[in-house]
């Protein structure tokens, strides 16, 4: 598959991730905010959040690179199959 054919999000996809991560993490940070709770523990959960947040984004980049790895591979098994195939004559007879 070539650069140009690679599925592509459209903006209104990517505005409604963006919009809907940043929802997601606001009301939670306003929900530690006015928790009744010791400032401690609105702390902890606090640090938990921002830890959560930075595993999603973590796991997200390994299961990009991973996807592209596999992509990269795939076109150089197209490319070396792409050559044989130009290479092969099939009216060639060997050892005449």
């Amino acid at each position: 598959m070539s650069a140009s054919m690679q599925p592509r999000t459209t903006n209104a996809y990517y505005l409604q991730a963006v919009l809907s991560f940043a929802l997601a993490t606001a009301a939670l940070a306003i929900g530690i905010v006015y928790l009744p709770v010791d400032p401690w523990m609105r702390g902890f959960l606090a640090v938990g959040l921002l830890y959560e947040i930075t595993a999603a984004f973590t796991l997200a980049k390994v299961i990009r690179d991973r996807q592209e790895v596999g992509e990269i591979a795939s076109r150089v098994d197209q490319a070396r199959l792409d050559k044989l195939l130009a290479e092969h004559d099939p009216f060639r007879v060997d050892g005449i």
